[in-house]
């Protein structure tokens, strides 16, 4: 699994321990920064992110900002990409069961390190189950192309 990480300075010092664990445990991951706590804009690091694993260069992203809903809501304009803001386990096995996210949102200020590792470990240990969940998956490609998703 390759992975695709990245902060703003909200959630830089989160972004590091979440290197931490992927070096400990042996996934590759690229950080598209940032680099420090200085301030800096969400979008822009967001997007690199979004658009590599949505390009297929990534197999999954993960995205920390203050609350992670800016990073949540700029990921989520790149097509292809099924950016989740989860701050517990039931929603982190979910959305990987369920919704096939390939990118996953937290923010540093609402989550403790502890349970945001937590959180982590489920999301990217868990896969999409398929099935009918695999028919809205569809339904949100045909969103994404401007087609029309009604059953």
């Amino acid at each position: 699994m390759k992975v695709a990480i990245a902060a703003d300075h909200g959630g830089y010092t989160l972004k590091e321990e979440i290197k931490q664990y992927l070096e400990s445990v042996g996934i590759e991951y690229q950080d598209f920064g940032c680099h420090n706590e200085d301030s800096v804009d969400y979008p822009d690091y967001a997007l690199p992110v979004a658009e590599k694993v949505a390009q297929g260069e990534f197999d999954r992203g993960i995205l920390i900002c203050g609350t992670g809903i800016g990073m949540s809501i700029a990921a989520n304009k790149i097509d292809g990409v099924r950016c989740a803001l989860v701050h517990d386990c039931f929603t982190a096995k979910a959305t990987r069961e369920h919704n096939d996210s390939n990118v996953l949102a937290m923010g540093a200020r609402v989550i403790g390190p502890g349970h945001a590792l937590e959180v982590a470990k489920i999301w990217l240990g868990t896969e999409f189950e398929g099935g009918r969940h695999q028919r809205r998956i569809e339904k949100i490609h045909l969103i994404e192309k401007g087609g029309n998703n009604r059953a």
